[in-house]
């Protein structure tokens, strides 16, 4: 029996392998860890990808954007080119599916980003608003980036903070309960993290593309956890993380406490996962400071496969999981 969620990693390694026809053209199919599909079309590559928003009700036109947009971007690519297949249950009034379009249209123009088309139904197979987007970005052949250019000896990065989308979720979904909790100060904080982190790293992405990231990932389902656990097993090499560097805000601690759950392990779109020589670094770093980029050194990559995690000086186990934290709330 299957549990909401990614699909377990060895299971899904089984199932990506029925691929339809073989085109030279796909330069990057169906991978585990891949964010995205790159296709040969001549001078460029095309940067493609489909993800869906089914965690929450709230401006899931918004969210639909952005997560598309910012797995593109992993690759080098700059977003151009947007196309949602929109969900609808029974009931759902007109002013309901208004507001999704309009979230559409102006996330993307916030962007520079077209939509091109896409399909709309109301059925009963949803309970909740649904939207599943495919987004697509060209990208120069010598400026792409995937998760296989991870190189030992690279640091690991990482920008903003741990477990943002999932946090701003769940306060959503639960601020009532949250109001005992968390004081004016916190709840300010959770509440606003739309407004002061947003959950778009397109900016970032591009950035690191340009200034010498080997690898990049967008940490969604099950958190930085699954992200880092994602790159050591596309590259196949291994990391050793410094747990204690990973930044989180109060307010996604003192949430993740109440619920007790692992604020590693809860979606982090907003944040991005890089990986950059030792000698780039210091320009990349320069770069993000000057654009008020939070970034953190938080590891490096070892030829030895798998994550070794250190806290507090101590060796200690590292937990990931294809189950994101936010199903146990949710």
């Amino acid at each position: 029996m299957l549990l909401p969620g990614k699909l377990p990693a060895d299971f899904l390694k089984t199932c990506i392998t029925h691929a339809g026809t073989e085109d030279p053209r796909v330069l990057i199919g169906p991978r585990f860890g891949e964010d995205c599909a790159v296709l040969d079309v001549g001078e460029q590559y095309l940067v493609v990808k489909t993800d869906p928003v089914t965690f929450t009700t709230e401006d899931v036109g918004w969210y639909a954007v952005h997560i598309n947009a910012n797995d593109v971007a992993t690759m080098g690519a700059k977003p151009a080119w947007f196309q949602a297949c929109l969900l609808f249950p029974p009931d759902t009034s007109e002013h309901g599916v208004r507001q999704v379009f309009a979230q559409i249209d102006s996330t993307c123009r916030d962007l520079g980003i077209s939509v091109t088309g896409g399909h709309t139904e109301v059925t009963a197979a949803v309970s909740q608003p649904v939207v599943v987007g495919n987004m697509t970005g060209v990208v120069a052949k010598d400026r792409l980036v995937t998760t296989q250019g991870v190189r030992a000896g690279d640091l690991v990065v990482m920008t903003k903070t741990a477990g943002l989308e999932g946090t701003g979720i769940v306060f959503a979904e639960k601020h009532k309960e949250l109001e005992d909790i968390l004081g004016p100060e916190l709840q300010d904080e959770a509440q606003n993290i739309r407004t002061t982190w947003g959950i778009s790293i397109v900016k970032e992405a591009l950035l690191a593309a340009q200034h010498g990231a080997t690898a990049m990932h967008d940490p969604t389902e099950g958190g930085v956890a699954m992200g880092l656990y994602e790159l050591t097993v596309v590259s196949g090499l291994g990391m050793q993380i410094d747990l204690d560097t990973i930044p989180t805000l109060p307010s996604t601690q003192a949430i993740c406490k109440h619920f007790n759950i692992n604020p590693l392990g809860l979606i982090s779109s907003g944040t991005l996962l890089l990986t950059i020589a030792v000698d780039q670094w210091p320009s990349l770093e320069r770069v993000f400071q000057s654009e008020n980029i939070p970034a953190q050194v938080i590891g490096s990559v070892t030829l030895e496969a798998g994550i070794r995690a250190w806290q507090s000086g101590q060796e200690v186990r590292f937990v990931y999981s294809e189950r994101d934290e936010l199903l146990k709330v949710l």
